[in-house]
């Protein structure tokens, strides 16, 4: 039997898991609670807090207090060290670097096989499920999969801990069947120097036959760049005339979307999944709408903190997901088979569905401005810098912003710094009608930011300084967080990072 079809099959038999948690999302997470606290019961930390196999959500909540990386890394550390069953009841194998923001450090984040495979795994088979379901009679399994990952290196620690990105663990332990149709070569996926992988990734994948590709807009968008300089062609259409899926996530993919449309060229199908090495938590499960359907099953216990009230690990109104309401936004907490325990992941989410449970990811818990009270996130950002790419016809490539306080009428502004694929020629007016358009457009997602603006004694208009291309790239790797899945962070409340960007 063809691959393709064994494949189709195979896949497919997962509806039914999907249909389950989709159709009764709090059933499915009473059966992921009852999984965990068993395992929680088993551990030193679960002990301390007097857990047993019978506590229920309500008893969890109370005893065992929230946490952040901050508050949690002692734990990590001691796992990492080699002692086991402090966490998680087993040996945890591999500890996988979190990219986090461009201006933080990497975070460790345990990775157990429990979770690798029932949920990192499991997550992205669902996906590839739920696509099939949407549009029968594909043949992916026919052509190859570009992985447009971070760096696949890692190193041992002295008592055998793997430690090195998510990628790494990933590649390293996929079945041979996925192997098989992943591309570029596990030798170049392993490759630590960005610049150096991406040139080889290009050449080598250039003669491949592939149908999808999957990676974070803005280093996917670089890569088929590459491609496309190298192979000499229009489109990467002319390229891979097979290519049919592009998975994105990690960021807001509005403003890159003319971008990849101008690059592709043609139908292409374009699907979210919201994944990080904390764990895989949403997929997009509609054609026709971005909205991400929660993963109840996945070996992931949800809370919910809402942002009005949130004070980190010190918050104490903490919902559970029968509790949340539409429209409303939330910073999520987590509880997985990773080994950890009431976890502020540091993302903000709002639901847009509560039947099922669809969300949109809407920024970070330490990502939002409101130095002037415009109560400014990165979901309005995003979505002022799609309608200025739209209106004026042009890619952005990156930016970032932070407030300026003033000693003029107004008691400050925001300082944007933005990096555009075209070349302008005639700056200044380019500039003015540039941040007109963004400041209207912050007026209309922002009710805050109009108010504030309307009189002109709260916030001024914008200020933005248009980088040289490749500046991001170059701010990047000064850090040490070139390429894979490091991002620029979007909202800075420390005019300082700007400083650094534009004098790199």
């Amino acid at each position: 039997m063809p691959f393709n079809a064994v494949f189709s099959w195979l896949i497919g038999k997962r509806m039914e898991r999907i249909d389950f948690y989709r159709n009764h999302p709090l059933e499915a997470q009473s059966v992921v609670f009852s999984f965990l606290i068993q395992r929680l019961a088993q551990t030193k930390l679960g002990k301390s807090y007097l857990i047993s196999a019978e506590t229920n959500p309500e008893q969890f909540s109370k005893q065992v207090p929230l946490s952040d990386y901050n508050s949690f890394k002692a734990a990590i550390d001691r796992s990492l060290n080699g002692e086991n069953d402090l966490i998680w009841p087993k040996e945890i194998e591999w500890f996988a670097k979190s990219s986090g923001t461009s201006s933080g450090r990497a975070k460790l984040v345990p990775v157990t096989r429990s979770s690798l495979i029932n949920n990192h795994y499991a997550g992205g088979k669902d996906l590839l499920a739920q696509y099939y379901q949407l549009l029968p009679g594909r043949k992916l399994y026919n052509a190859k999969h570009l992985i447009v990952g971070g760096s696949a290196q890692g190193e041992f620690s002295s008592n055998g801990k793997f430690v090195g990105d998510l990628s790494a663990i990933i590649i390293q332990n996929l079945p041979w069947w996925t192997e098989l149709r992943r591309t570029p070569k596990r030798e170049i996926a392993l490759l630590e120097n960005w610049e150096e992988k991406l040139e080889k990734m290009a050449r080598s994948v250039i003669q491949e036959d592939v149908c999808i590709i999957a990676g974070i807009p803005s280093w996917t968008s670089v890569l088929l760049e590459r491609v496309l300089a190298i192979s000499g062609k229009n489109n990467i259409r002319e390229v891979w005339p097979n290519l049919e899926l592009y998975i994105h996530g990690g960021m807001n993919f509005a403003p890159y979307q003319n971008k990849f449309r101008q690059l592709i060229s043609g139908e292409m199908n374009y699907i979210e999944s919201y994944n990080s090495s904390e764990g895989y938590f949403g997929l997009q499960d509609q054609l026709n709408s971005k909205e991400l359907l929660l993963l109840t099953d996945a070996e992931v216990y949800y809370e919910f903190i809402p942002m009005t009230d949130f004070q980190g690990i010190d918050s104490r109104n903490v919902i559970p997901l029968q509790d949340v309401k539409k429209g409303q936004e939330y910073a999520l907490v987590i509880t997985t088979s990773a080994g950890l325990w009431r976890y502020i992941i540091g993302d903000t989410i709002r639901f847009t569905s509560v039947k099922p449970y669809r969300f949109v990811v809407t920024g970070r818990t330490t990502q939002f401005i409101n130095a002037f009270g415009e109560k400014l996130i990165v979901e309005h950002t995003e979505k002022a810098i799609a309608y200025v790419v739209e209106s004026l016809r042009i890619h952005v490539r990156d930016y970032c912003l932070a407030p300026v306080f003033s000693d003029q009428n107004a008691v400050g502004f925001h300082e944007w710094v933005v990096e555009l694929e075209e070349e302008v020629v005639d700056l200044d007016n380019f500039r003015q009608q540039f941040t007109e358009n963004l400041d209207n457009a912050l007026k209309k997602v922002n009710s805050d930011y109009e108010v504030k603006r309307s009189t002109g004694t709260n916030i001024d208009k914008p200020l933005v300084h248009f980088a040289e291309k490749g500046t991001f790239e170059k701010w990047l790797k000064s850090k040490g967080k070139l390429g894979g899945q490091h991002k620029v962070p979007r909202l800075l409340n420390d005019s300082e990072t700007l400083k650094e960007i534009l004098n790199v």
